[in-house]
């Protein structure tokens, strides 16, 4: 073949040469620069090729043409960008591939611009900017989808991490807890997962593995309670129907009053039961609650907000578990709020008023499911 110096056809170069600016409109350079900013944030453009894009825009004199044409040769570039003439054409070439720009060749392959007998620039061959501030509405939903990706991946790796720590705290339960307890196929399935999560720093998709971690919890969790149950699937049935009265704090002398009658709860401790006697979680989710796991990050979440120390979390699950613990916050946090609602301000010290909860529950002297029916049947009258 007898090379002729022209660029070869691409699908690309022709798509870019059919786009075409609204009539009467009228570019600046400022309009231009901007369009070059949006068209690099939505395609991700390497260094290179932002380089090469932006000196290209400097270049555009603000003619008022039907075309932005604009002709610097690839010496001039060199000198502007610092990148080599063998970057310079790479770049121009991911340009046009990438239907930014769009070449207009000469007869001899040169760029220059044609002129009159004045002077006055009546044409030019080069490289037509048009498509580049065309496609300004493509940038910005590229830019939009971009964002929303990024979000759904921080989302994704946040849902994972939840349930790492969660796979990982109900792990060290049954090591303490159940020591006897055969957990060599979930220890396996763990190491497997963990070598398999990618890192946030890191290009991997969090989507992969998150369905196999909430299976992996779910499992987890699920054999924590049934060996909590000794096997036995009923509701654990507690024998004290007490429920404190009166709010503690600091200033009170931690002493609860008698324990009034109301009825025994007939369910267990269901996520709906917990919704209904506390609705503040809703405001915390803000969705439907129906798994026991939403709870749990509900009450991990309040812990800090109603005041109580780490310490007293660890107590709680040790006492209670880690559901029942997640509760009790739900509980505290409902409390406090109605109190303040009300404006008697008789839980000064909500985190103190946690730990006393959890010490009364694990002592037998506080029904968990009990308080659960009077919230909710308090909201009811």
């Amino acid at each position: 073949m007898v090379q002729t110096g022209g660029r070869p056809l691409t699908r690309a170069a022709l798509a870019g040469k059919r786009r075409a600016l609204e009539d009467g409109r009228t570019v600046t350079r400022k309009d231009l620069s901007a369009s070059a900013r949006e068209a690099a944030k939505a395609l991700g453009l390497r260094p290179s090729l932002r380089l090469v894009l932006s000196e290209l825009v400097a270049t555009w004199g603000e003619q008022d043409w039907s075309r932005l044409i604009v002709w610097p040769s690839n010496e001039y570039l060199v000198s502007r960008t610092g990148l080599s003439e063998r970057a310079v054409r790479y770049a121009l070439r991911d340009l046009v591939g990438l239907e930014i720009i769009a070449p207009k060749d000469s007869a001899n392959g040169k760029r220059y611009a044609v002129r009159s007998r004045d002077g006055t620039i009546l044409d030019a061959f080069g490289f037509d900017l048009t498509p580049l501030y065309a496609r300004r509405g493509d940038w910005a939903l590229a830019i939009q989808a971009r964002a929303e990706a990024r979000e759904r991946r921080r989302r994704a790796f946040d849902l994972v991490t939840m349930h790492r720590r969660a796979v990982a705290e109900a792990m060290q339960a049954f090591a303490t807890r159940y020591p006897d307890a055969t957990l060599a196929d979930l220890a396996e399935a763990q190491a497997g997962l963990d070598a398999t999560t990618p890192d946030r720093r890191n290009g991997g998709d969090p989507e992969l593995v998150l369905e196999a971690w909430g299976e992996l919890r779910r499992m987890v969790e699920d054999r924590f309670y049934a060996a909590g149950c000794d096997g036995n699937s009923c509701p654990h049935v507690e024998t004290e129907k007490g429920s404190p009265t009166e709010a503690w704090s600091k200033d009170s002398s931690g002493n609860a009053d008698t324990p009034r009658p109301i009825e025994r709860p007939v369910v267990g401790l269901s996520p709906a039961l917990v919704v209904e006697a506390c609705p503040v979680v809703r405001d915390l989710v803000g969705g439907d609650i129906r798994e026991e796991h939403e709870i749990l990050d509900a009450g991990r979440t309040l812990r800090a907000t109603i005041g109580a120390h780490a310490s007293a979390w660890a107590e709680a699950c040790a006492a209670v578990g880690p559901y029942q613990a997640a509760i009790l916050v739900l509980v505290v946090a409902q409390r406090h709020d109605d109190d303040v609602s009300s404006g008697q301000n008789r839980i000064r010290n909500p985190g103190g008023y946690f730990r006393r909860l959890v010490r009364l529950a694990g002592e037998g002297r506080y029904e968990i499911g009990t308080e659960l029916l009077a919230l909710r049947r308090r909201r009811m009258t």
